[in-house]
Formats: C-alpha cells, sequence, structure tokens
C-alpha cells in the first residue's frame, strides 16, 4: 500500500466495486469538486495497492470520502481488494477515530463495511439515501408501453401540447460554456423557492469547470422565442446518461417543458444504446412516474 496525492496514478482507471455509478469515482471529477469545494482543514489521502484504490479526506475529527454528499451522488472505490485497502489506510493512521462515508450502493457498501472491521473497527451500516434509475428497454415504443397507459398519455399530451406553443421538439447539445450555459444558470436563478438560491457564484464556477471534463454536457429544449425552456446538466459514458442538475423557465411552466424535456431525453438515450437513465439522488414522484425504480444507498458510519 502507498499513500500519495497523485490524481493522475493510474490506479482511477480501475473498476468501480459498485458498478453503474457514472463518474462520480473518476479522478477528473474528484479533483473537480475538491478543488471547488474543499476544506483547507482536510488533508486529501489517495491510498493504494496493486489492485485496488480510495480517497479519503482527512479531518482532525475523521475520515470522509471527497466532496459533500449533496454534490456527490454515488460513493464507491476502485478494485477488488478495496476494502481491504480501506482498513490498511485507517489502520496506517492511528489518530483518525471516526469513519463516515454516505452514498454507498452495493455492493461497494458491504466490502468497505467489511474491510473496516477486519482491521477493528466498530461499523454500523444504515439506510441513506436513494437513486432513482429507470433501466432502458431496447425502443421508445417498449419504454412507453412499460410506464402504462395513464403515464403514456400524459407524455404525448403534454409533447403535443408544448409543440402547439410554438416550442421546438429537439433538444440541443452543447459541451462547452458558452450561450446555453449561461441560460441554464439563469433559469435557475430565476426558479422559485430554495432553487433560486442555488446557483451562487462558486457553484457556477464549479459547473463550468464540470463542463470542460469528458463526458459531461448540457442539453436544451428550445423555447418557444428561440431561447432555452429547459436544460439537464449530465454525464454520459458507457452504461447510460446521468441527470445531475436541471432547470426550466419558470414562465413556460403551463406547458411542462421540464417533463418534455425528459421524455425526448429518455427517447434519445434509447436510441443511442444506453441501457440506464440515471435520476441520481432524490425520490422525486416525477421520477417515478417515467418509470424508474429505487436504487438503496447507504451511510456508513466507523468507530475505533
Amino acid at each position: 500500500m502507498k499513500l500519495h496525492q497523485d490524481w493522475t496514478s493510474p490506479g482511477f482507471g480501475l473498476r468501480p466495486v459498485a458498478g453503474a455509478t457514472g463518474p462520480f469515482a473518476t479522478s477528473e471529477f474528484l479533483s473537480t469538486i475538491r478543488e471547488a469545494w474543499g476544506s483547507t482543514d482536510a488533508e486529501l489521502v489517495i491510498a493504494e495497492s496493486a489492485d485496488a484504490l480510495v480517497c479519503l479526506d482527512i479531518f482532525d475529527d475523521g475520515a470522509r470520502p471527497v466532496g459533500h454528499r449533496d454534490l456527490v451522488d454515488y460513493r464507491t472505490p476502485l478494485g477488488g481488494s478495496a476494502g481491504d485497502l480501506l482498513g490498511e489506510a485507517l489502520g496506517s493512521m492511528p489518530a483518525i477515530a471516526r469513519l463516515a462515508y454516505d452514498s454507498v450502493p452495493e455492493p461497494a457498501a458491504t466490502a468497505l463495511a467489511d474491510g473496516a472491521s477486519e482491521w477493528g473497527w466498530k461499523v454500523a451500516v444504515s439506510p441513506g439515501d436513494v437513486a432513482a434509475v429507470l433501466a432502458l428497454p431496447g425502443s421508445f415504443d417498449e419504454y412507453l408501453a412499460s410506464i402504462g397507459k395513464r403515464e403514456r398519455h400524459e407524455l404525448r399530451r403534454k409533447r403535443r401540447r408544448y409543440e402547439e406553443s410554438g416550442g421546438s421538439i429537439e433538444l440541443l447539445h452543447v459541451d462547452d460554456p458558452g450561450d446555453v450555459f449561461d441560460q441554464f444558470v439563469e433559469l435557475h436563478r430565476r426558479s422559485e423557492g430554495e432553487k433560486g438560491s442555488f446557483m451562487t457564484v462558486p457553484m457556477e464556477r464549479y459547473f463550468r469547470a464540470l463542463l470542460s471534463l469528458p463526458g459531461w454536457g448540457i442539453d436544451a429544449l428550445i423555447g418557444i422565442d428561440g431561447r432555452v425552456a429547459a436544460a439537464s446538466f449530465g454525464h454520459r459514458d458507457a452504461d447510460g446518461y446521468y441527470l445531475y442538475n436541471s432547470a426550466f423557465d419558470p414562465d413556460v411552466r403551463h406547458i411542462s417543458p421540464g417533463q418534455v424535456m425528459l421524455g425526448l431525453m429518455i427517447e434519445r438515450a434509447i436510441s443511442e444504446g444506453c441501457s440506464v437513465f440515471d435520476f441520481l439522488k432524490g425520490d422525486e414522484t416525477y421520477k417515478f412516474r417515467l418509470g424508474a425504480t429505487e436504487r438503496p444507498l447507504y451511510d456508513i458510519v466507523g468507530t475505533r
């Protein structure tokens, strides 16, 4: 085992213990979120062996994974012996008395808990957040049949009403921080309630940085006036699409631009051969009406 802080280590090429977890265990994402939001009180420790890698932030009160739970949807170490590596790494840092992990899917939760336990830690695993994941069939017609008559009718009705209003039934994809990104930021700031205060200047810088990484992009539904009516910010990889964030124009909520956009995105994901459309964390009703099922995530707390 070695402990280092090298984001370019080849160990980041190992397979995640929990599959279908998108960009959240990559060195590009973790280094970006740590640069944007990392605490000056934390020391980065990347523990690596021949066949495993684990990233931790070390605070005075214990060890935690990199990045705030509100911005990291899945936590998973890399490699076949990641649980043992975590235990060994913690064993090499006797001053650390507490471990706290969040947002861990199976089988990563079992591997991490077992690894810490084998090195003498008392470990508690409890249900945490849930993700909403839509398994995609081979065709959009199959998808529509799977969600049932009522939801199928609603999806078609909203699309028809949006088109009749003069909106464009097309998605514009961009992967650079130009005008579409600026409009995405603007839509956030015009949102009602808590969402309207989400896109602070530091948060805008963070999203702009993500957009420079491989696989990230914005998909925009164009509105009646040629401007963005709804936009999604997400990541595409070999497994599928991961919807990280979205916003819509509150002035046209009556024609459901967000729902129309999601229908179009699911249709496109199926046509591109994606196996999953992942809405990520959150149990909002609309995700399950569109056919998603819960993926349980776990919180792990360990003490010496």
